[in-house]
């Protein structure tokens, strides 16, 4: 199934991957039918759904994208968008988010799709990845189906996930604590997980999981695409073991919180088209606050047309980038919300809202000792703290 907003005088098409985490095996894929049906089954979903961000058809909460055609493909795979297997004697569920996609794309074709000029292929989270997984085989498909004319592109959020090592190692009994790694080497055999085959020959047989991991995959991908990843993303944070509920962060954590902000924006140094605020948060394109983020002076929905931009003067003439229209977006201050931007952080257990400084110090975080470091007054840090430079 797949929800769809037709825009009829617009020759761009969004197609959006909903996300949702994973399930891995026979036990946690019941308890994921038990508790969450909407993302195993198309049983109980709305007859119709409101667009928000980037699918919102409001101007003023999409200014790029509000008259394109939108579509949305709610996420009942479980399988990171990649599987390819049907129900079975063996296997209870069918995982088939690779050829979901492909069967999606196959209805629009009739319904429009045919005379698109640009399919931006979207996705957040599980979707994200799935973007990064699916690109380029969706490109595939429609020159295969005639139609060369369509620029495919990507745009990730928050899929872009590590495969470093854990705050404190444990074993991988549930979605939740399993690390990545090992949860997806697990869920490609049980989901029979398709990787592009680009991907896949840089890895040896049963190590094709890396592709999973952006920056694995994306030297090897055709199509352009954009990477939207928070610098503290916390799935991320969850997967690696760090929970940062009620009681102070030690220092260990907090030590490990700065080092995953810093792999990560190492990671996204060679990616083109990037946008990585310094917050502690979980997708971004598809909330009615997305506009409110900046980086280094540049909002999202600004950024992403200035890469639209680029990649249409690119085609005609292969100049340099566009002066005073950036796409390379990464903060580089150190530790998640100094970044004024961010989105309001709340505390889990009041649902009161924080500012930077109490979140820090609701973390643990020691100005005295932290000003030291830096050889600032306590009272100049705490400015700089909260005027986010």
């Amino acid at each position: 199934s797949y929800y769809l907003k037709e825009s009829k005088g617009s020759r761009r098409w969004l197609l959006f991957l909903e996300g949702g985490w994973y399930c891995f095996n026979r036990e946690n894929c019941d308890t994921r039918y038990d508790t969450m049906r909407r993302l195993m089954s198309s049983r109980e979903w709305p007859a119709t759904r409101v667009g928000t961000g980037i699918l919102s058809s409001q101007p003023e909460e999409n200014p790029h994208w509000w008259n394109a055609n939108m579509v949305f493909i709610p996420y009942c795979s479980s399988d990171v968008w990649s599987g390819a297997s049907s129900k079975s004697e063996k296997n209870e569920y069918a995982f088939m988010g690779a050829l979901i996609i492909q069967e999606v794309i196959k209805e629009l074709v009739g319904k429009g799709l045919s005379t698109a000029k640009v399919l931006l292929l979207a996705g957040s989270s599980a979707g994200g990845t799935g973007v990064l997984l699916n690109v380029d085989r969706v490109a595939e498909q429609l020159e295969e189906m005639g139609y060369q004319g369509i620029q495919v592109r990507g745009l990730a959020d928050s899929g872009w996930f590590l495969d470093n090592k854990q705050y404190r190692r444990t074993d991988c009994i549930d979605t939740i604590t399993c690390a990545p790694t090992e949860a997806i080497r697990r869920g490609i055999r049980y989901w029979n997980g398709i990787v592009p085959e680009r991907c896949k020959l840089q890895f040896k047989e049963g190590e094709e999981w890396n592709c999973f991991f952006g920056y694995k995959i994306y030297p090897t991908l055709r199509c352009p695409v954009f990477v939207v990843q928070w610098l503290f993303d916390e799935a991320q944070l969850t997967v690696d073991n760090v929970h940062l509920t009620g009681q102070p962060v030690q220092e260990g954590q907090w030590l490990y919180i700065q080092n995953l902000g810093r792999e990560l924006r190492n990671t996204l140094k060679d990616v083109t088209a990037s946008f990585a605020p310094a917050c502690l948060s979980h997708e971004i394109i598809t909330r009615n606050h997305w506009t409110d983020i900046q980086v280094k002076g540049t909002s999202l929905p600004r950024a992403l047309h200035c890469w639209d931009r680029s990649l249409h003067e690119s085609n005609k003439n292969g100049k340099a980038p566009l002066k005073g229209c950036p796409i390379h977006l990464i903060d580089s201050c150190p530790w998640p919300h100094c970044n004024p931007s961010c989105p309001t952080i709340r505390d889990q257990f009041t649902g009161q809202e924080m500012n930077v400084i109490q979140f820090l110090m609701h973390m643990g975080f020691d100005v005295q000792k932290m000003a030291q470091q830096q050889g600032l007054e306590p009272s100049k840090l705490l400015g700089m703290l909260s005027s986010g430079s």
